[in-house]
């Protein structure tokens, strides 16, 4: 599947999802409108990518000698979401190649039904790079395996 694949405006279901991490809301989140502002559908992307890679490959951020940054990103919005609720993330790898893993994303309240569509959709792109260079690298083996098992 290539990179474009992954079309943000389509809003998938939630059983769509390979992964799912539990997200929290803070009172800080919300904007003047009383939903969540768009920058926070952002970070909560991040919080889930990274600790779904640091808790189940092992990965110690500050000291390997490759780290994914990010190249691209984008979200499309279709529900508003709000402080205070509980969310979870979807993740699932939409492409897999051999220095970037593409991510596509879905945002929704916690125990919503497996039909139930997501209230937003991001895609993510990750580039290994190597931490002193900062030139592209292979993805780790561990890595790999782990976006393997998210394959969707």
């Amino acid at each position: 599947m290539s990179a474009e694949a992954v079309d943000v405006r389509e809003s998938p279901s939630v059983a769509d999802f390979t992964v799912r991490r539990a997200a929290t809301t803070r009172w800080s989140d919300n904007d003047m409108y009383g939903h969540l502002n768009n920058a926070v559908y952002y970070q909560l992307f991040d919080a889930a990518i990274n600790g779904w890679i640091i808790e189940h490959s092992g990965l110690d951020p500050v000291a390997a000698p490759s780290v994914g940054v990010v190249a691209e990103s984008g979200c499309r919005y279709f529900e508003q979401l709000q402080f205070p609720q509980a969310l979870e993330v979807g993740i699932r790898v939409a492409r897999l190649g051999r220095t970037s893993v593409t991510y596509d994303l879905g945002l929704f309240p916690a125990e919503l039904p497996e039909t139930a569509e997501v209230a937003a959709r991001g895609r993510w792109v990750h580039v290994y790079v190597d931490r002193d260079t900062r030139r592209p690298v292979p993805i780790p083996d561990r890595l790999r395996r782990l976006f393997e098992s998210a394959t969707g």
